[in-house]
């Protein structure tokens, strides 16, 4: 017969990596750090090329002359906005995905590796909706209707502001709940990340108090660089985190 502590040892070893049953090492994917760096510098290009080309672009909720004259004299600085943020919006992807598979390596069955996985992707999609409904208010056609610009122009606002900042957050908090609870990360990697997804979650806000919109690319930009701190940070093995730490004390 077997006991109960019998029963719950063998839980525990069937529980034990597939990889590391078999002598094969984890399939680390491709670099966390390198994604989250090509994905903000992309983002960074395009709005600077664009905002050499026009200068900055006028709030959706300001005056519609402002937004009608900026779209039909700058078509150059819109498709170098669309470009750079769609390009973004790929490594962003990979990244969600490269960062669940590992958060499952490491041993993580808790819903954290699917809420990282599921919010990446929303924000990428969220990042590539806002990157063609730009490049369409590129088209000369398009621009002649002064009321399709103003929908296409909050289209492009929300889709790339509220609902990729919010949805990035909902990445962030996947990967720094785990890896503050079981040490995957350095505690201040993971607090700051703590507080980077709370300040990306309220930002929803700006749908309420239009003068919040400042937090977007507060949010959106340490985010970025954060995934790039965490990305470096997150081990292959879940025993190496902890060798590093016995070894600290």
């Amino acid at each position: 017969m077997f006991s109960i502590r019998h029963i719950v040892q063998i839980m525990n070893d069937s529980s034990v990596d597939t990889n590391s049953a078999i002598g094969r090492p984890p399939q680390a994917g491709p670099p966390l750090a390198l994604l989250a760096t090509i994905s903000l510098a992309l983002l960074l290009a395009g709005l600077v090329v664009g905002v050499a080309l026009a200068g900055v672009m006028p709030l959706p909720y300001g005056s519609a002359t402002a937004i009608q004259d900026y779209v039909a004299g700058h078509h150059g600085a819109a498709v170098a906005i669309a470009v750079g943020t769609f390009g973004s919006s790929i490594p962003l992807a990979i990244y969600a995905a490269t960062a669940s598979a590992r958060l499952r390596q490491l041993g993580i069955t808790a819903p954290g590796a699917t809420i990282a996985l599921a919010g990446g992707l929303l924000a990428s999609a969220g990042l590539a909706l806002s990157s063609l409904t730009a490049w369409t208010l590129s088209r000369p056609e398009v621009t002649s209707d002064a009321a399709l610009v103003r929908a296409l122009y909050y289209l492009t606002y929300l889709t790339g502001g509220p609902w990729h900042v919010v949805t990035l957050g909902l990445l962030i908090a996947g990967m720094a709940v785990p890896g503050l609870i079981v040490g995957l990360l350095p505690r201040s990697v993971a607090w700051a990340g703590l507080i980077i997804a709370g300040l990306a979650e309220l930002t929803t806000l700006v749908l309420i108090w239009p003068g919040l919109s400042p937090l977007l690319p507060v949010a959106r930009f340490t985010g970025l660089v954060w995934l790039i701190v965490a990305g470096a940070q997150l081990p292959l093995r879940r025993q190496n985190r902890r060798a590093a730490q016995a070894g600290a004390r």
